[in-house]
């Protein structure tokens, strides 16, 4: 990415080499590929450098757009970002302005994966109402299992405080040695059904 300045100014950021115009002088793209960094920065091109300091998980966070910096001492233009905000926790609105909180997607999300989850072995409960055939124990501990991990997880996620305590219960951390690594999260995962 580049930026063009003129008298100090930033007048232009390009996303991708093409081909401008400025003064009277029409220059093709090859000016971002062919020339040296000081022939392009002779006209005011500058590569803009990177400042990722204040840019978030997006999961957890709405960035604001970056802001372009020229620093003339410097000679360099550096695209940053302002401080994030954390998204809402809670719904907002209603009906068809309903915005859905943090907490809400999360829930909906723990409630899919238990249901993925489950649908692998809901034709056990098919089969036992329409042929009274016994479901295996070990499908009934394991759809018990299932259900009551998701009650656990939704219940986390509810009694999260705030948008660090929600990243937390999803950091996944090596909870065994650097031999023997066992990578967990704090909410959990549901478990699977053993083979």
């Amino acid at each position: 990415m580049y930026a063009l300045v003129e008298s100090g100014t930033i007048t232009r950021i390009f996303h991708n080499p093409q081909g401008f115009e400025l003064g009277d002088n029409q220059y093709s793209a090859d000016v971002f590929t062919k020339w040296t960094k000081s022939e392009k920065e002779a006209i005011g091109l500058y590569e803009v450098t990177f400042d990722d300091t204040n840019k978030k998980n997006e999961k957890w966070y709405i960035n604001t757009n970056q802001t372009f910096t020229y620093d003339a001492d410097a000679g360099t233009v550096t695209a940053a970002y302002g401080t994030a905000t954390a998204k809402a926790h809670a719904d907002q609105g209603s009906g068809e302005d309903l915005v859905e909180g943090l907490k809400t997607i999360l829930i909906r999300e723990i409630k899919e994966q238990a249901g993925a989850n489950l649908a692998k072995t809901d034709w056990y409960v098919t089969r036992k109402s329409e042929k009274s055939t016994a479901i295996p124990s070990n499908i009934s501990t394991h759809r018990d299992a299932v259900r009551t991990k998701q009650a656990e997880m939704e219940t986390a996620i509810t009694n999260a405080a705030d948008t660090a305590a929600l990243e937390t219960l999803y950091e996944v951390v090596n909870t065994g040695t650097e031999e023997n690594p066992v990578y967990e999260r704090p909410l959990g995962r549901l478990p699977e059904l053993e083979s």
